[in-house]
C-alpha cells in the first residue's frame, strides 16, 4: 500500500508528546481561511511512499524519540483521507519500533467507516482542532459544516480514545464569548480529553496563499495579545466548569 505525503519533518516538538517524526499527508477536505499549508490541500499533490520508506526515515532518530517519550505525528492536510496507509504505518512503528502514535486531525471524517476506525485504533493520541462550534460561521471559516467533526469528538470520547483538544485563537473570529462558551460547555461532555490548548493565530504560512495565487481571505486578522488568551481561557474553562466535575482543562 501507498500514500501521498506533502513534507517530513524529523524533529518535531509541539505535534504530541516529546521529540517526534512529523508526516504531513497531501490532501484536504477542509479549506480554512488560517491554514498555513493549503498546499497540502490537493489530493494529487506531493509524492507517494510506502510503509517502509517512511520507516526507513524515521529509524536515525529513534534514539531522540525513544529517550524523550515521543514517537510518530501524522498530521495534514487531513490523515483520516487516506486512512488506511496510516493505520497500517501506525502498526508497523509499534511492531518494529515501540514508539508512539499521534493523529493530528480536524476530526473531518466517517467514524462508522472501517478503515477509519482501524486508525484510531492504532492511534495513541488524536490532536483534534476544534475550529468552531457555531455550524454556521465553521462553514464560512472551512467551507464545511462541522457535524462530522463533532461526532468524531464524541465517538473517540465515547470509545476511550485520549484526546487534545485545540483551537486556533483568532481575534474577532473564533474569540467570541458565546462561541468560547459552547466550546467549554461541550469539553465538559468529552471524558477523555488530557489537554486543551489555544494556538494564537499567525501569518508565517500566507506567503504560500500567495505561492498559490489564491487570495488569503484573513490578511486583515491579527495575533491576540496574551490578555485576550488568557480571558479566552477562563471563558472556556468557567463553562466547562460549570457543565460538569471533573480535572479542569490544561495548557500545553
Amino acid at each position: 500500500m501507498k500514500g501521498r505525503i506533502h513534507s517530513i519533518e524529523t524533529f518535531g516538538t509541539v505535534d504530541g508528546p516529546g521529540i517526534r517524526f512529523v508526516l504531513f499527508m497531501q490532501g484536504c477536505a477542509l479549506q480554512c481561511g488560517y491554514c498555513h499549508n493549503p498546499d497540502t490541500w490537493d489530493t494529487c499533490g506531493g509524492r507517494t511512499v510506502t510503509v517502509d520508506e517512511i520507516l526507513a526515515e524515521m529509524e536515525p532518530y529513534l534514539p531522540y524519540y525513544r529517550k524523550s517519550g515521543g514517537g510518530i505525528t501524522v498530521t495534514g492536510g487531513e490523515p483520516t483521507l487516506q486512512a488506511a496507509f496510516v493505520a497500517d504505518l501506525f502498526k508497523a512503528c509499534k511492531e518494529r519500533f515501540g514508539v508512539n502514535t499521534a493523529l493530528d486531525s480536524s476530526g473531518f471524517c466517517e467514524v462508522g467507516h472501517e478503515h477509519v476506525r482501524e486508525l484510531f485504533e492504532e492511534t495513541d493520541l488524536v490532536l483534534l482542532d476544534l475550529k468552531m462550534m457555531d455550524r454556521d460561521k465553521h462553514i464560512a471559516l472551512t467551507s464545511q459544516p462541522n457535524d462530522k467533526i463533532l461526532r468524531t469528538a464524541r465517538w473517540l470520547s465515547d470509545h476511550g480514545r485520549p484526546m487534545w483538544i485545540r483551537r486556533v485563537l483568532v481575534p474577532g473570529m473564533t474569540d467570541a464569548e458565546d462561541e468560547l462558551e459552547r466550546l467549554g460547555s461541550f469539553l465538559a461532555g468529552l471524558a477523555t480529553v488530557e489537554k486543551f490548548e489555544l494556538l494564537p493565530y499567525h501569518k508565517l504560512g500566507t506567503y504560500k496563499w500567495d505561492l498559490l495565487h489564491r487570495e488569503y481571505p484573513l490578511k486583515d486578522a491579527r495575533t491576540p495579545t496574551e490578555e485576550e488568551v488568557a480571558r479566552a481561557y477562563e471563558l472556556i474553562e468557567r463553562a466547562r466548569s460549570q457543565n460538569v466535575s471533573q480535572p479542569t482543562c490544561q495548557s500545553l
